[in-house]
């Protein structure tokens, strides 16, 4: 992480929210800007020149937009140049080794005689933080004001500060520009809000710490053996990668809500429950909401949405759904897992939610439905080589693959030669074994993920004063439990930090 988790929460957290609070008025977004970048250039300082320019940039762009007569071409280069940026550090070097692996396999396909051995000389630069969060929100800003949603903002510290934002810099949500422009220096935030926000930072913090990451120890031992864990053991294994990728990214999520609350800001919620979805329709209402709004207003609508008719509106949910998978990682298995929900959103929307709707099918089989192929999807997610992932997928049916970790580089021009498929048991011994061993804490995740929790917890504190004791009492309580999570060290990663 940027800071150590020690540090964050018991140096830097305390010393920004009391200079906030304490300096004087007039200085408050300057010491917030300052604390802004002292966070993103903690760990790698050579990206808060990278950081800084995003910001110069599109500031001076939106004002350009707002006083030239052609708009179009200044956004025409504005998009592109935050296109650039991105796609050089994040997808410069998967274009190039997918070009020294496609093309001699397409010229042996051709008959064509060999190439000598391609080496493009190209390193790949280390992936900056939080670029794609931050370049999309700046994006939107810039696009904002060519559409006169909004007024550019003469305040370069103003903008600075909000693309800089440490709470929800990382990892989001996706914050647009006129949500929280009005927040901006102004120190709005009341003691009640302050207690609010310090209890979902705490209930976030203790999402990632006491329920993400052991259910993500979990998954890392069967992710470690594709094609070796058995059918029920893959699914055990896959069920624990999607509990930790909901309870790491919505954790990180909600720390980011409670602590803008904190200072005074509103950011959106990100989720919504999205594993008690009842289609994969409503799933993506429910998961990772500020994503999926963004290329809703700035790609899919500007596409002409659903009002050019079925195949334009086809070819705007194929496009969407490739750049969201690609936004994800630069990998292939990102762009097979968006192609994935492409495909089910397709053939939800042209009659298979009519088809639930007129037979009446019940909430739960719904339900089992989405979270079933939802939980099919992170096998392509979560394993970013294709082989080790096709290989763990087929193990849920049963079937396991003589290629199982065998990356797609080592493959021969020709194909996988040799490749059978065996009969898998349901366990092996060791899956079995972990199986078992995690089982309370897969349980324990599966009612987090619903909101039977908040609903008991409501029945039995019966509100007003009890509940705000009780509240505060739980709060402390897993707060002490997440320093000692922290201080006992292991598993403690963090998925979202490479997107």
């Amino acid at each position: 992480m940027v800071f150590s988790s020690v540090i964050f929460i018991f140096a830097y957290l305390p010393i920004v929210f009391l200079g906030y609070y304490a300096i004087p008025k007039r200085y408050a977004l300057v010491f917030l800007f300052v604390m802004n970048l002292i966070f993103y250039g903690w760990g790698e300082p050579v990206y808060l020149l990278l950081m800084v320019f995003s910001i110069a940039h599109n500031y001076a762009a939106a004002l350009l937009i707002a006083r030239l007569k052609h708009k179009k071409a200044v956004l025409a280069m504005s998009v592109i140049l935050n296109l650039t940026l991105i796609g050089f550090y994040k997808y410069a070097g998967f274009v190039i080794d997918s070009i020294a692996y496609a093309l001699p396999r397409i010229i042996h396909f051709a008959g064509l005689p060999p190439l000598p051995r391609l080496d493009f000389g190209f390193a790949a630069p280390p992936l900056p933080i939080g670029i794609s969060f931050y370049t999309f929100q700046a994006m939107a800003y810039v696009i904002d004001v060519y559409r006169g949603d909004m007024k550019a903002e003469r305040s370069f510290l103003k903008f600075g500060s909000f693309i800089s934002l440490f709470p929800q810099l990382i990892a989001g949500p996706i914050v647009l520009y006129r949500d929280v422009v009005d927040y901006l220096g102004k120190r709005s935030a009341k003691l009640a809000d302050v207690e609010r926000g310090l209890k979902i930072f705490i209930m976030g913090l203790s999402k990632k710490l006491l329920l993400a990451n052991p259910v993500g120890a979990a998954w890392a031992t069967f992710a470690s053996a594709p094609g070796g864990n058995g059918v029920a053991g893959a699914w055990v294994g896959l069920f624990a990668y999607a509990f930790h990728i909901y309870f790491d990214f919505s954790g990180y999520s909600d720390m980011a809500v409670g602590m803008g609350l904190m200072l005074g800001f509103k950011f959106p919620g990100n989720f919504n429950y999205p594993y008690i979805a009842n289609s994969i329709t409503d799933f993506w209402r429910r998961w990772h909401i500020t994503l999926s709004s963004w290329f809703r207003d700035y790609v899919y609508i500007p596409l002409g949405g659903s009002r050019r008719g079925i195949f334009r509106n086809l070819f705007n949910l194929v496009v969407v759904w490739f750049l969201t998978g690609l936004w994800h990682g630069a990998s292939w298995n990102f762009v097979l897992w968006g192609m994935y929900f492409a495909v089910i959103l397709i053939i939800e929307r042209a009659f298979l939610l009519r088809v639930f709707d007129k037979l009446n099918v019940p909430a739960l089989v719904r339900r089992l439905y989405a979270f079933g192929l939802v939980v099919i999807g992170w096998g392509l997610f979560a394993l970013t080589d294709l082989s080790q992932s096709f290989s763990y997928i087929a193990e849920l049916y049963g079937y396991t693959s003589a290629v199982a970790g065998i990356s797609l580089a080592a493959m021969p021009a020709g194909g996988v030669a040799g490749a059978t498929l065996l009969y898998g048991g349901m366990f092996t011994s060791t899956s079995l074994q972990y199986a078992v061993a995690y089982l309370p804490t897969l349980i324990l995740c599966a009612l987090a993920a619903t909101p039977l929790p908040k609903a008991v917890w409501s029945v039995v504190t019966g509100g007003g004063r009890r509940l705000r004791a009780l509240e505060a009492a739980g709060a402390f309580a897993m707060l002490v439990l997440c320093v000692a999570a922290v201080t006992a060290g292991g598993y403690n990663p963090f998925i979202y930090f490479r997107f």
